[in-house]
């Protein structure tokens, strides 16, 4: 991992909502991010994404620990919100506004010089394909356009890191990926992009490193590859037959890359676990044939980070 740009140590938020109820939302986390890379936060609603962020964004008041924005730490509010950019759940764009007004003033407020503003402006349009309506009020925006525009504006003071929260929430699957293609870009130009999501497609998709949490937690932290790997039987190949007998049970064990080789009650469906990403439809044909059997279907299920949340915690990720 290249140098961290972000590191936190012991971050802890409690609410207090009287003398006799108190919230631990963040429960003592400790995690870094390094500089240029995308870092996702996963977990259900409530989990506590919401509050780290807000907690890193000088939004929400730290209770314990702290955190460090390019070795600064985050309780010094003013000269954290130089260095850093959000672009939140829900669209607070300014609707009296055109597209290029809410870019050209949200610079002017950070101090960018006008020419520069201006041309950072043309850039950050063209980027987020906005360049033709660069001079349409917000208020007819889709919210993908809504979504493009509101990362543009946050890129305007060029902050060490971006902070996307939810950000691609109640988006049609068509925008959501035009927006990944957009992260994408803006993380090949050397962006550090920090973002959380419930949605673990997006996760897998985008980030270098996860942080899986749950109940104010970090249950695990680690690349999707690598996180996927904890889940025990890893991939698994299932065979709809005429007749899995024993014979054939025994021939698809000696296969390389095989762990466990389990039949149905019914004994007409056989699962494989898989380790390894080796092509084995080959030896199962082969074994198959040996065996005088014959493959009336065949499924593939491939781990992902929902059956790595469900082996963590055993429930689903949107419970």
């Amino acid at each position: 991992m290249e140098k961290s740009v972000i590191k936190i140590e012991g971050l802890t938020k409690v609410y207090s909502h009287n003398s006799h109820r108190r919230v631990e939302a963040v429960k003592g986390i400790s995690f870094s991010v390094g500089a240029g890379e995308i870092f996702g936060l996963l977990g259900p609603n409530g989990a506590g994404k919401t509050t780290t962020i807000g907690m890193l964004t000088t939004r929400v008041k730290v209770t314990a620990g702290d955190g460090f924005i390019a070795g600064i730490s985050i309780k010094d509010e003013v000269a954290i919100k130089r260095l850093i950019a959000v672009v939140p759940q829900q669209n607070n764009l300014d609707r009296s506004l055109t597209a290029r007004e809410n870019l050209v003033f949200h610079a002017k407020y950070f101090g960018v010089p006008k020419r520069e503003r201006e041309q950072k402006a043309d850039e950050l349009l063209e980027m987020m394909g906005l360049r033709q309506r660069q001079d349409d009020y917000v208020r007819a925006f889709s919210g993908g356009m809504a979504q493009r525009l509101m990362i543009a504006r946050a890129l305007m003071h060029e902050p060490e890191i971006l902070f996307l929260d939810e950000a691609t929430i109640g988006l049609d699957p068509q925008s959501r990926l035009l927006l990944w293609d957009k992260i994408n870009e803006l993380n090949e130009k050397g962006q550090t992009i920090f973002l959380t999501t419930h949605y673990m497609e997006e996760a897998d998709e985008l980030c270098y490193r996860i942080a899986i949490m749950d109940h104010g937690r970090i249950l695990a932290l680690d690349s999707p590859a690598a996180l996927k790997k904890m889940v025990p039987g890893g991939n698994r190949i299932e065979l709809e037959l005429n007749e899995a007998s024993g014979a054939l049970i025994d021939g698809l064990k000696k296969l390389d890359s095989v762990g466990e080789v389990s039949r149905s009650d019914e004994g007409d469906k056989v699962v494989l676990s898989i380790r390894g990403d080796q092509s084995l439809m080959a030896g199962i044909m082969k074994a198959v044939q040996s065996a005088q059997a014959e493959i009336l279907g065949v499924r593939l299920h491939q781990i992902t980070l929902e059956d790595l949340f469900i082996h963590l915690t055993g429930r689903r990720l949107r419970d």
